[in-house]
């Protein structure tokens, strides 16, 4: 993982392992009945069995340290729509239509001017998904949050469910070598990463700074670009008969996220779509090597989808009519576990990604 990340504050290698340690501990519940879920190992979201044909998808998440950048801003309008497209877009991914959304707002400060305005990305994030949010919670507990500045802090997150055919499952069972790799545009840096971008792009620094690179915008409006949401691409593609056989939502791990799906098959990246400028703010400013940057960021890409070679056309037809700049970026390879992207010098596994 990322030495930049690391020095950053955050250190995935011990989060996943705080992860398999509470998953260790909840696989060992015992309803006192058959289990519903169906086993969809390194997904994007879980799916239960409600009868023999009908699945309901569930996944939780949040916004994470963007929040942050939005609290020193004051822009608080926009991080909703961040939750609900980190929630939305890894429902889609296992072939589910997206439904609801119940969001959980913790905050210092219960004032209604700020919780207004995070209402309103939540109603737009909302809008653009196609979902409902028919109730959620709100928690005042100065205790435990402390804003940047106090007393403007808050955290948010949300559970999101949908629904899904069980022989309509998405599972990446069906990803073989020789299938296209299509990448679908990010809007920017979204909702991973931001603790390496703050550190590198903010600390010590001006928040208002407009880099000529960034076209006018200041470092702080960069950083907060709503995150994508995929969810109506996604869905057209799903009720084609193009078939896609994997679909994947490229957050925290970046290109490693590809690996969580077809076990036996590697991919190939070999026209990787172009970057946002932020990206090269953040790579020459901290120091940080290209194969650092597509481990921990999305690096130009936000959703990914793997079809066969004769279908990958009109997959990308439909696709970049909602997201301009869709393309084939790769295939999929018999190079079990393993990701190159051969222009750049990078390869990896699951251990991460290097030079080549």
């Amino acid at each position: 993982m990322s030495d930049a990340y690391s020095k950053a504050g955050v250190d995935v290698r011990e989060a996943d392992a705080g992860v398999a340690a509470i998953i260790s501990v909840l696989a060992k519940i015992n309803t006192g009945s058959p289990s519903r879920v169906v086993h969809l190992p390194g997904h994007f979201a879980a799916v239960l069995k409600l009868t023999e044909d009908l699945g309901l998808a569930i996944c939780t998440d949040g916004v994470g340290s963007k929040l942050v950048v939005a609290e020193q801003a004051g822009i608080l309008d926009t991080v909703g729509i961040d939750c609900v497209a980190m929630n939305v877009n890894d429902l889609v991914c296992v072939g589910a239509e997206p439904i609801a959304l119940v969001d959980y707002l913790a905050v210092e400060e219960s004032d209604p001017e700020r919780l207004g305005a995070i209402a309103e990305g939540l109603r737009r994030g909302a809008d653009l998904a196609g979902v409902e949010i028919p109730g959620g919670e709100l928690a005042q507990i100065p205790e435990l949050i402390r804003g940047h500045p106090s007393p403007e802090g808050f955290d948010l997150c949300a559970s999101a469910v949908g629904t899904v055919s069980l022989n309509q499952i998405v599972d990446g069972s069906a990803i073989t070598a020789g299938q296209a790799l299509i990448g679908v545009p990010s809007s920017g840096v979204h909702s991973n990463g931001l603790t390496l971008a703050r550190k590198v792009l903010l600390d010590g620094g001006d928040p208002n700074e407009r880099p000529e690179v960034l076209g006018g915008a200041s470092l702080t409006e960069a950083l907060l670009v709503p995150t994508e949401i995929y969810v109506r691409a996604a869905l057209e593609l799903l009720r084609s008969d193009l078939e896609p056989s994997g679909l994947f939502h490229l957050t925290g791990g970046g290109l490693l996220n590809l690996l969580r799906l077809g076990t036996n098959v590697g991919y190939r990246i070999d026209n990787p779509l172009p970057p946002q400028p932020v990206y090269d703010l953040i790579a020459s400013r901290g120091n940080v090597p290209a194969h650092e940057m597509y481990e921990v960021f999305n690096m130009g890409c936000g959703f990914a989808v793997t079809v066969k070679q004769e279908n990958a056309q009109a997959a990308v037809d439909i696709l970049a009519s909602h997201h301009p700049g869709t393309r084939v970026i790769g295939e999929v390879t018999a190079n079990a576990g393993h990701v190159t992207v051969p222009s750049l010098g990078i390869t990896g596994d699951e251990a991460g990604l290097r030079d080549s």
